[in-house]
């Protein structure tokens, strides 16, 4: 069960991981249904899995970078800890219903 302080953190983290946009596909990764989780343990420590639209995707540094800079600009973050999966495999359908209709899918 998630405690309420870290609940609201992982909102925070959620809401800055906006900031990071796939080059590809011009939209925000939480958007794009890229960040798969974030938890929080200790009361700081971030952890994320995130994935990318396909495997040897060559943004994966790029976007993983941008993750893991925008989690530790959080107020409360001391650590951050990104971990890339491709469990489940990422598809357009992960796509939040207002951007896939940006993105004519």
């Amino acid at each position: 069960m998630t405690a309420p302080d870290d609940a609201g953190l992982i909102e925070a983290v959620r809401t800055a991981l906006k900031m990071v946009i796939d080059p590809e596909l011009g939209q925000n990764v939480v958007d794009l249904g890229m960040v798969y989780a974030i938890t929080v343990s200790d009361g700081c420590i971030v952890n994320i899995t995130m994935t990318t639209t396909t495997r040897g995707c060559p943004a994966t540094d790029y976007i993983r970078q941008g993750i893991e800079e925008c989690a530790w600009h959080v107020d409360g973050v001391e650590l951050v800890n990104v971990t890339l999966a491709y469990d489940p495999p990422w598809s357009p359908a992960m796509i939040a219903p207002e951007v896939a209709d940006l993105l004519g899918l």
